[in-house]
């Protein structure tokens, strides 16, 4: 009915819910900061409940643990499932830390587990899953858990929200299988996950996968910084930048040089691999690519059946999902990208290592 409107009143309509929209934001961020304590002098309409400017107000590097590498290793995931569908006990704990985004530039990091991503979970389809999450007594905010693999109101997040010191418990079917992000979705939801709230849970056929000889946990995402890339010492996490959709840091596992060096994937010649690979945005798109390789079969939008074969390039949506299987053929050092490149410069890049002997017919 809206389109039929004359222009006039089509403006005032759009002006009026605009401002109740900006009076809602301003009025939930002043009952938080009332509930919590704080006072802010100045509040911006549009940025939702209070929970960014809670988390700028002050963070005393004291009161986290420190963990010297806050990356989850690509390799670290668990075996493939070959039991029948039954139940199971999964346990995560929400975990604030400091940890360094590259040398020399700390974070104040909220986790599952210690790590970003978060661990790798891996269930059966009919699985009945039972997820305790426990929130860490010394953190800062409420943390929960929405699962993408859940069907179910919030994903599991309303029944999973616990304050510092408690821990809830979500039980679930596993009724659909694929690969789907885990995040926190306490409010401000998009500030758990850009400070590092997030994983994968894949929910396997009752089939199984097809047998693959090497295993790889990859995940993208973002940070926001006061300071500008690079800048070293205490980083604190600015609201105003994940706003306006400009993170400093578009990173792999964690942190910048998560899967180089020591984290780098490493195969020979001849294996199968497959690799899970999730985005967990807030903003950006992944353009996912690997140099040098063509991919077998990609098995997009988390589905486990009807793969497309012989992809140089796939798309992983904020909040999604893409299970890759390859076969390498010659031994090198083979560069994965998110191939909108200007991102390599910001951290989204990793090293899949590959050793064997040459095929001159195939490169020279």
């Amino acid at each position: 009915m809206l389109i039929r409107l004359e222009k006039k009143n089509h403006t005032i309509i759009c002006r009026t819910l605009l401002l109740m929209l900006s009076i809602f934001a301003v009025s939930s961020q002043l009952l938080y900061a009332a509930k919590n304590g704080h006072a802010h002098k100045d509040l911006k309409p549009g940025f939702g409940p209070g929970d960014n400017y809670a988390h700028q107000m002050s963070v005393n590097l004291a009161d986290y643990p420190k963990v010297s590498d806050i990356s989850k290793r690509a390799f670290d995931l668990p075996v493939p499932l070959t039991r029948h569908a039954g139940n199971v006990d999964i346990n995560l704990e929400a975990k604030e830390v400091v940890s360094e985004i590259a040398r020399g530039i700390s974070y104040h990091y909220w986790t599952f587990n210690n790590t970003v991503p978060g661990p790798m979970l891996r269930v059966k389809k009919g699985d009945t899953v039972k997820l305790s999450l426990h929130n860490a007594p010394e953190n800062s905010h409420s943390h929960s858990i929405d699962l993408h693999a859940v069907t179910g109101p919030g994903g599991g997040a309303g029944v999973t929200e616990a304050k510092p010191g408690e821990t809830k418990v979500l039980v679930f079917k596993a009724k659909h299988s694929g690969l789907y992000v885990y995040h926190c979705a306490s409010g401000n939801a998009s500030t758990h996950i850009a400070n590092g709230m997030y994983g994968l849970i894949l929910v396997e056929p009752k089939r199984g996968l097809i047998k693959v000889d090497k295993e790889f946990y990859i995940m993208q995402g973002e940070l926001y910084t006061h300071g500008g890339m690079g800048d070293t010492g205490f980083q604190s996490f600015a609201a105003e930048k994940m706003i306006d959709e400009r993170p400093e840091y578009i990173v792999f596992n964690g942190r910048t040089g998560a899967l180089t060096k020591q984290g780098a994937l490493e195969v020979d010649v001849g294996d199968k691999v497959r690799l899970f690979i999730g985005n967990a945005g807030v903003a950006k798109i992944s353009s996912f690519h690997l140099i040098g390789e063509i991919f077998d079969r990609v098995y997009s939008e988390a589905t486990t059946s009807d793969p497309q074969s012989n992809v140089q390039t796939t798309l992983v949506p904020a909040g999604g999902a893409s299970m890759i299987e390859f076969t390498v053929d010659y031994p090198g050092n083979y560069v994965l990208v998110d191939h909108a490149l200007t991102r390599i410069d910001r951290g989204a890049w990793g090293v899949l290592k590959v050793t064997g002997r040459k095929d001159k017919n195939l490169f020279r």
